[in-house]
């Protein structure tokens, strides 16, 4: 039988999908705009979180309604927005084994293993593969989750009544709706280190997998292909902008002014020695304010 999927945000709204075996809820954090999930194999089963920013009060309560027993907590990256309410978590079950990337491991109180690049884990009838998807940071994490059961349809609420199938992907901060994780946050490694992430490892995944990001709303492979603005530079598809700005107070060459998950912008930019940067769009004066460049 189906059963529910429901989206937890602030103010405690919901959203409704179904997808045949599996239970996922989603919180978002009011100020973070994070993500945190949980999600189960069946009533009365197993479950796991994805990530702990909170907040996890929604989540506690969607695992008692559903009669599931958590064992695990598996950390995407070490950021606080990401992993702020753990020990609310191993407070509330002291026995959930907390994973992360061992290169992140040392970053985080309470984690107790590590998670190794395509590890594949059984949580219940739950299955998980790890892929390793640095540039955000190092030991950025997505994590594929099936259903072990025969394979079924998931519905997402949009204005299309778009169709896809069941399989997920949380992916942290290395991908988001239209947009894409910046390269110098705490931890970073390099622009070319996520292109590949993106483009070499989650974009080639089956085209209706579910993208379920660390920040605010799902979207689809087949989506991101398609019209998220860095990936269709990437393609070939749209020109590259050539704007002169100032990014992080060094003069830079615009790319692409794209859109961020939180509504502001997320900046491409190439600096004098031909080497590329994806940075916070509030990091960026243009001289041509209000002018956008590229496809965003």
């Amino acid at each position: 039988m189906p059963v529910t999927l429901a989206a937890s945000g602030a103010g405690r709204a919901t959203r409704r999908a179904t997808i045949c075996g599996v239970i996922l809820h989603r919180s978002l954090h009011p100020d973070f705009v994070s993500n945190t999930y949980v999600v189960g194999d069946r009533s009365g089963g197993t479950a796991l979180f994805v990530d702990a920013g909170g907040p996890v009060g929604p989540l506690i309560e969607a695992v008692e309604h559903h009669g599931l027993t958590p064992t695990h907590v598996l950390l995407t990256h070490h950021h606080h927005d990401h992993v702020c309410e753990l020990a609310v978590l191993t407070a509330r079950w002291p026995e959930l084994e907390v994973l992360i990337h061992p290169g992140e491991r040392d970053l985080v109180e309470g984690v107790t293993a590590t998670m190794e690049p395509e590890e594949r884990l059984a949580i219940g009838d739950l299955q998980v593969r790890t892929l390793h998807t640095p540039g955000h940071t190092g030991g950025m994490l997505s994590l594929i989750v099936s259903d072990a059961s025969p394979p079924g349809t998931a519905s997402i609420p949009s204005a299309e009544g778009e169709q896809v199938t069941g399989v997920q992907v949380f992916t942290g901060d290395t991908l988001f709706r239209h947009s894409v994780g910046g390269v110098r946050a705490p931890g970073h490694t390099t622009y070319a280190d996520l292109r590949e992430s993106v483009m070499d490892k989650l974009l080639a995944l089956d085209p209706q997998t579910i993208i379920r990001p660390g920040h605010t709303e799902p979207t689809t492979v087949a989506e991101e292909w398609v019209h998220n603005p860095f990936v269709r530079i990437w393609r070939g598809l749209d020109p590259e902008g050539d704007e002169v700005c100032t990014a992080l107070d060094e003069p830079a060459t615009l790319v692409l002014w794209g859109p961020d998950y939180d509504g502001g912008h997320k900046a491409w930019v190439r600096w004098s020695d031909g080497s590329d940067d994806i940075v916070p769009g509030s990091r960026v004066k243009r001289p041509a304010a209000g002018e956008p460049v590229g496809p965003g």
